[in-house]
């Protein structure tokens, strides 16, 4: 009876812990991936449905950024900039909205504290944060055959250039990893580099921004894929808050 009970016991335990191991036995890919397919499917009707998620302790208090390029009216004008315009009407905005709603309900399901921002959206003045990502899509003209990839930038003149540009690292690292898209070396503009956005945000608020590939070339992924370039962003923002190991990926200059 002593062996007995002492071998229910030793199960007890085993199971115990198996359960507890088991949400922290996924990679950071496969759980970032669970997040974003769980954002893109309506919320379940009851408790017991849809995937057990790991939450990280704490998150709730972190506050995290997501702008979602040209949405909202421009103060000036009083109207929405679409920004690039294919001939066959498909928007720049509306793939940047498509791709930053999956964002924010991603890192929402993990219990961050992450808002959707518009372009111009008032919070943004003195706006603090542990990171503020704007999200941009490249041209639909038809430039040339090297017209596709992805480019990250931060603020060239910053208070905080080590954090900033470790931002714009683990971006440009996670969403190659996530997409399979190549850096677009030599073509990262003034426009972003000195972003309007860069000025109203706090000036200790590392903030980047991300042109997710070219309408022209990149179109079919982009709108056929908007998860995986979420997942590139999530991944990059977790990367930067747990202060993962990343690089710059070739030719991306710091």
């Amino acid at each position: 009876m002593q062996h007995l009970a002492s071998a229910l016991i030793v199960s007890g335990l085993l199971a115990t812990a198996f359960t507890a191991w088991t949400p922290a036995s996924l990679s950071p890919g496969e759980w970032v991936s669970q997040l974003v397919a769980l954002a893109g499917q309506p919320e379940p009707q009851t408790a017991d449905t849809g995937p057990s998620l790991p939450l990280l302790q704490d998150a709730g208090g972190i506050r995290i950024g997501i702008v979602a390029g040209h949405s909202g009216p421009n103060p000036d004008s009083g109207y929405v900039d679409p920004g690039a315009v294919c001939d066959d009407g498909l928007t720049e905005l509306s793939v940047n909205q498509s791709i930053a709603n999956l964002v924010v309900r991603s890192l929402q399901a993990a219990g961050y504290n992450a808002e959707l921002l518009d372009e111009w959206d008032a919070r943004l003045t003195g706006y603090r944060a542990a990171a503020l990502v704007s999200i941009h899509t490249d041209s639909c003209t038809p430039i040339n055959a090297d017209a596709t990839g992805y480019k990250v930038a931060a603020a060239v003149d910053t208070s905080i250039p080590d954090r900033a540009q470790r931002l714009v690292t683990c971006l440009a690292d996670r969403y190659a990893a996530a997409t399979e898209m190549r850096f677009h070396a030599g073509s990262v503009t003034r426009d972003m580099t000195e972003y309007h956005t860069f000025n109203e945000v706090h000036s200790e608020t590392p903030a980047a921004i991300i042109e997710v590939g070219f309408l022209f070339m990149d179109r079919d992924f982009m709108t056929r894929n908007p998860d995986r370039s979420a997942r590139g962003i999530v991944d990059g923002v977790l990367c930067f808050l747990n202060n993962e190991p990343a690089q710059l990926p070739e030719g991306a200059a710091p």
